[in-house]
């Protein structure tokens, strides 16, 4: 399977233009998070979609031989304010059960970041609650909830989404494995222990894949840049990743328009070798 990408990258835009523009771009495949790439419609609180809206934004893309593998809803799902959150959760529902209509199977999220890291044993149980929910509602309709992990989030180590995991044990939840979520300041210098240990954890549960790339700046912080251009062990993550799940689509999740044909050519030629190596081992 190609490299897709996150459609917003190519800003928020109608169906049909944000179809030619991936095409002309080589995307097959993307992430698609509606209220951040899709115009005029308001997806910005449940019930705007239907299964003639959906249909529709499934054809155009596909007119120009572009899928949706991956619906994205990174909202708030344990927010201590009880309103807000019950719209997240009917946002991602609704996804949920238009997800076979845009003719996709996974719905993903992080679980939302608290200001200053404040985390509680109360919103562990929160968030538990709202993912057995969504698990309940995605096995009904035969759709996959793909949880991240991220650094400085609820869950934001590999260690914690298999916990939550093992948790809420239900078939439908999978993960979406970012090795670059999981990378901070202090242990970048150690990161193929910190990508090995999240494929331990998670390997079997993957069935998406992320792709940015991380490089510690001047001043010493560790920031994001596009796939290729930083000091991320693609070699390695790669490796793991076609051992585990081979051919799991794989999105670009940080590249700017110029320089997502080197991303993406970075992505596939890395990972075409290590899957030649499997072949010839």
């Amino acid at each position: 399977m190609s490299v897709g990408a996150l459609a917003h990258l190519f800003g928020r835009l109608t169906v049909k233009q944000l179809a030619e523009d991936l095409s002309s771009a080589g995307i097959p495949h993307i992430q698609l998070a509606l209220w951040k790439a899709i115009s005029p419609f308001d997806f910005s609180k449940p019930g705007t979609l239907s299964p003639g809206l959906a249909n529709m934004i499934r054809d155009e893309l596909a007119k120009k031989n572009v899928s949706i593998s991956v619906l994205g809803c990174y909202l708030h799902f344990y927010h201590r304010d009880e309103e807000i959150r019950r719209v997240n959760v009917e946002r991602f529902k609704e996804l949920i059960r238009y997800a076979p209509s845009l003719g996709c199977s996974i719905v993903a999220a992080e679980t939302g970041k608290n200001p200053g890291g404040d985390y509680t044993e109360q919103d562990w149980e929160v968030m538990r609650s709202v993912l057995q929910e969504l698990a309940e509602e995605a096995e009904r309709w035969g759709v996959f909830v793909g949880m991240e992990a991220a650094d400085g989030h609820l869950i934001g180590t590999a260690q914690q989404l298999r916990k939550m995991l093992d948790e809420v044990p239900s078939s439908n939840i999978g993960v979406v494995m970012d090795p670059g979520n999981l990378l901070t300041t202090a242990n970048f210098a150690n990161q193929d222990a910190v990508i090995q240990e999240a494929f331990d954890l998670l390997g079997d549960r993957i069935i998406a894949a992320h792709a940015k790339d991380r490089i510690m700046s001047e001043d010493g912080k560790l920031i994001t840049v596009s796939p290729g251009y930083g000091k991320m062990n693609y070699d390695l993550y790669m490796k793991l990743l076609n051992q585990y799940k081979p051919h799991v689509h794989i999105i670009m999740e940080h590249a700017k328009r110029e320089e997502m044909a080197f991303c993406k050519q970075y992505i596939e030629q890395i990972r075409s070798k290590n899957e030649n190596e499997a072949v010839h081992a």
